[in-house]
């Protein structure tokens, strides 16, 4: 996916979950934040963002956060890029483990969820729901980096899908290309960790991507292994 026009700034403080506040030209200007996680290693009082320019009616902010400089490497803090980033890599034929399908639909209610993935071909039906993940500590990337009774229900529901003889799989995306592998995050939810390794005993496939983020574009990355 390529960003346009991106605009440099600095990060002040975050003001709520889907908000933060920022320098940009010298004037504290509000940005919408699309992403709930915590994202502590990410938001430093300082730190040079960049900022997508986002228009609408009935929007508060005149931008979205989109990157975060970490002065190694370019950080994705948009949670809503791991649905889009798999489904392009689907349609481009880039995921060898998902060849034998022909239809990719996007958003689809599956019991009582909605995951972000419904493709079908020779292969049947296969669910599959994104994760965004910002957090990485000494080269693991780790997910949630909070509480997530949403993402557990998400792989309670491919391990249902799974026993209703369809295929699922869990794909967590990496938003940066400084990661190993990837991992569950026991100490910020330990219940996360719980569900994913019982979805994946009931035949849940799990895979991990990082990304290629630079200021004109990010794309999925490499294949991560994923330690259980």
């Amino acid at each position: 996916m390529r960003y346009d026009t991106l605009v440099e700034a600095r990060f002040i403080i975050r003001l709520n979950r889907f908000a933060a506040l920022v320098d940009l030209d010298g004037a504290e200007t509000k940005v919408h934040v699309a992403n709930s996680g915590r994202m502590k290693e990410l938001f430093v009082e300082g730190r040079r963002m960049y900022l997508r320019p986002a228009a609408g009616d009935h929007r508060k902010t005149a931008f979205d956060l989109a990157l975060v400089d970490l002065g190694h490497t370019l950080a994705s803090a948009d949670a809503r890029l791991p649905n889009v980033l798999v489904h392009e890599a689907l349609l481009q034929g880039r995921l060898p483990q998902f060849g034998g399908y022909d239809t990719f639909r996007r958003e689809s209610v599956y019991g009582d969820s909605r995951l972000d993935l419904d493709i079908t071909g020779r292969g049947g039906r296969c669910l599959i729901e994104t994760k965004s993940v910002t957090l990485v500590v000494e080269g693991a990337a780790l997910f949630p980096d909070a509480p997530t009774t949403r993402g557990r229900k998400h792989v309670e529901t491919l391990a249902q899908a799974v026993r209703d003889g369809h295929r699922g799989a869990a794909i967590f995306v990496v938003q940066r290309d400084d990661a190993g592998l990837m991992t569950p995050n026991d100490l910020a939810d330990p219940e996360f960790g719980v569900a994913l390794r019982k979805a994946v005993k009931a035949g849940v496939e799990v895979y991990a991507y990082g990304c290629r983020v630079t200021k004109d574009e990010i794309l999925l990355g490499d294949e991560l292994p994923v330690r259980l």
